[in-house]
Parts: structure tokens; sequence; C-alpha cells
């Protein structure tokens, strides 16, 4: 896994980087609020995180967050 000076560049990598180096679990709760928090551009979360990583990254891992809501959706449905 390469991970370019601490930040994450692919899915695996950033949830590697939440869920195993941080130990944060991606509940529903967690991934809705960061979903709700990184769509809002005008909320000053979502502006520190763009002034420190770039609005691409901040897209990146949006998608990422939805990506995780998906396949934890998927994963309900086959319980």
């Amino acid at each position: 896994m390469l991970v370019l000076n601490g930040i994450p560049s692919t899915y695996q990598e950033w949830r590697h980087c939440i869920t195993v180096d941080c130990n944060i679990a991606l509940t529903e709760p967690f991934v809705g609020e960061r979903i709700a928090i990184l769509s809002n551009a005008g909320c000053e979360e979502t502006r520190r995180f763009e002034q420190l990583y770039g609005i691409e990254h901040r897209k990146a891992v949006l998608g990422w967050f939805r990506q995780a809501q998906q396949e934890s959706t998927k994963k309900m449905l086959h319980s």
C-alpha cells in the first residue's frame, strides 16, 4: 500500500487508514455525517478540509464515504 505523505490516494488505502490505522468504525451514522459535511461547501469544516488537502481530494474522500455507505447498505441487504 502506497500512501503518499500519509494521505491515501485510493479507496482501499483510505479505508485501511480510517478503520485500521485510526480505529474508526465506518458506522452508518458516522458515514452519513461525514457525507453531509463534505457535501456542504459552505461548512467551515469543509472549507478547512479543502484548504489543507484541496478540492479534488475532498471530492475523492466524499466519493469514498459514499462507496463505504453503498457497501454497508449492500451488506445489510444480504444479511
